[in-house]
C-alpha cells in the first residue's frame, strides 16, 4: 500500500489513498475481534471457528462483490442510496437510505458502550457514569469528523495501529504456549439451543457487516475503482485472519467461555499473558470502539446530504464546509440520534442492526439484478463474472444467513421481542418518510 494517505488532486483537494481507505473499512466493518466474546459462549468451540471461517464465504464475499461492481459503476457521494435509486427508482432508493440511516444510528450507539466497558477494566468506578461518558465519546468524534475525512483517515490509521499490536502480542504469546492451527485441537464446546445458536451466527454476521459503509464518501477518495478494490481486499484478509486466530486462542486456552463473554478478551489476555498483556487488550478495546464510530459516523454523514440534494431531506443537510468539505449539520444531526440509543443493551442493539441492515442490503442485491437488465451497457471496471441468474444465486448465500439467523432468535422465548418490534416499526417508517417527503 502506498506509504502516504492521500493526494491532492487537480483542484487543491486532498482525497484518499489505499492505506488510510483500509483502515476506514477495516472500521467500518470490524474494528479487530472485539464483539466475537459472546460466541464461543453461544455455540461452542468448534462451531465458533466454523461460523467465523465459513460465515464470510456465504455472508461477506457476495456483499464485496457486489460493493465492487456497483461503486465502479457509479463512484458518488451517497454509495449504496445512488445505486439504489439508479436500479429499482427514487422510492426504493429512498428506502434504501432511510434504512441504512437508522441502521447506522443504532450500530454507532454501540461503540460508546464498549468503549466504557473496556475503560472500566482500569477505572472500574467508571461503569457508574456510562451515560456522560458514552455523551462524551459521540462529541469528541463528531467534532473529529468536523474537521474533515483526511483528520478522520490518519486517526483511523493510529487507531488501526492501536487494535492489532495487542492481538499481535495474544498470538505470540498463544502460539508459545502451544496453540494449534488444526482444527482437531479446537473443543467441540457443549451443545446449543437453537435461539443461542442464531444469536451466535447473527453475532459473526454484525462483526463481518458493513462493506458497502464506505462507499458514501467515493467522491473524497483518490482513483476510487482501484483503490477500493485494494483496500477492501486488504481488509476482508486482514480481518478475516485476526478473527480466526483469536477464537483458536480463545478455545484453547481452557477460559471459561462464559468468563470470555462476560469480561471480554483482556480476560484472555490474562489468562495466556498475565495481566499487562489484558491491559493491553483493555486499551486496544477503547481504541477500537473510537475507531468504529470515528468511521462509521464517516460514512453515514454523507448519506443525508446525497438525499437531501434530491430534495428529500431538509434543504439545511446539504451544506458543506467549503474549506474542509465536510457535511456540518448532517455530522451533528447524527451525533444528537446516537446520543439517545446507547441506552438499549448490546443484543438488543444487534439484533435492531441486522434486520434494518440486512432489509437495506438486499436492495443493493435487486439493484445490482435491475441494473444488469436496464443498463447492460453501462461501463463497469470490476465486473462479477456471473450472468443474471447467476447473480440472484448468489443473493441466495447471504438471504439464507439472514433468514436463518432472524428465525432461530425469534424461536426463543420473547426475551429479544422488544428489538424485533422496534425493528419492524423502524422498517415500516420508511413509507411514511417517503410520503412526507414527496409533500
Amino acid at each position: 500500500m502506498p506509504p502516504s494517505i492521500s493526494a491532492t488532486g487537480r483542484n487543491g483537494r486532498r482525497y484518499l489513498r489505499p492505506a488510510a481507505l483500509t483502515a476506514v473499512i477495516f472500521f467500518s466493518v470490524s474494528g479487530g475481534p472485539y464483539g466475537l466474546e459472546p460466541v464461543v459462549n453461544q455455540v461452542g468451540g468448534r462451531n465458533a471457528l466454523l461460523l467465523v471461517v465459513f460465515a464470510p464465504i456465504l455472508w461477506a464475499v457476495p456483499v464485496i462483490l457486489m460493493v465492487l461492481e456497483l461503486n465502479s459503476m457509479m463512484p458518488r457521494n451517497g454509495g449504496y442510496y445512488q445505486w439504489v435509486k439508479s436500479g429499482l427508482g427514487p422510492m426504493w432508493g429512498f428506502f434504501e437510505g432511510w434504512w441504512t440511516w437508522l441502521y447506522m444510528f443504532v450500530d454507532l450507539a454501540i461503540y460508546p458502550v464498549l468503549f466504557v466497558e473496556y475503560t472500566a477494566y482500569f477505572f472500574p468506578a467508571i461503569a457508574g457514569f456510562r451515560y456522560p461518558l458514552c455523551l462524551a465519546i459521540i462529541w469528541s468524534c463528531t467534532g473529529l469528523n468536523l474537521l474533515g475525512i483526511l483528520p478522520v483517515g490518519r486517526s483511523s490509521v493510529a487507531l488501526g495501529s492501536a487494535v492489532m499490536v495487542p492481538f499481535i502480542v495474544l498470538f505470540a504469546a498463544a502460539f508459545r504456549n502451544g496453540i494449534s492451527l488444526h482444527p482437531a485441537a479446537t473443543a467441540a464446546g457443549s451443545s446449543t439451543s437453537i435461539p443461542a445458536a442464531g444469536l451466535g451466527l447473527l453475532t459473526v454476521m454484525w462483526n463481518y457487516l458493513g462493506w458497502d459503509n464506505a462507499s458514501t464518501f467515493a467522491e473524497e477518495v483518490d482513483r476510487p475503482v482501484r483503490s477500493y478494490l485494494v483496500s477492501i481486499a486488504w481488509a476482508f484478509v486482514l480481518i478475516l485472519v485476526t478473527y480466526t486466530l483469536s477464537i483458536l486462542a480463545a478455545v484453547q486456552s481452557d477460559l471459561d467461555p462464559a468468563t470470555l463473554e462476560r469480561d471480554g478478551f483482556p480476560s484472555l489476555g490474562f489468562q495466556i499473558g498475565g495481566g499487562a498483556l489484558a491491559g493491553l487488550l483493555a486499551a486496544g478495546g477503547m481504541a477500537s470502539a473510537l475507531g468504529l464510530f470515528v468511521s462509521n459516523l464517516l460514512s453515514v454523514s454523507r448519506l443525508p446530504k446525497a438525499m437531501s440534494d434530491d430534495g428529500y431531506l431538509p434543504s439545511v443537510l446539504r451544506n458543506v464546509d467549503a474549506r474542509r468539505g465536510t457535511p456540518p449539520v448532517s455530522i451533528i444531526a447524527c451525533a444528537i440520534a446516537v446520543s439517545g440509543l446507547v441506552l438499549w443493551h448490546f443484543e438488543d442493539l444487534l439484533i435492531i442492526d441486522i434486520v434494518l441492515y440486512g432489509c437495506a442490503l438486499f436492495l443493493e442485491f435487486f439493484a445490482l439484478i435491475g441494473l444488469r437488465r436496464s443498463k447492460p451497457a453501462l461501463d463497469r471496471p470490476f465486473r462479477i463474472p456471473l450472468s443474471r441468474a447467476g447473480l440472484a444465486a448468489m443473493t441466495s448465500f447471504p438471504l439464507f444467513c439472514f433468514l436463518a439467523g432472524i428465525a432461530a432468535v425469534a424461536s426463543g422465548q420473547g426475551v429479544h421481542t422488544p428489538a424485533f418490534l422496534f425493528a419492524l416499526g423502524s422498517l415500516a417508517s420508511a413509507p411514511i418518510a417517503w410520503q412526507a417527503a414527496r409533500r
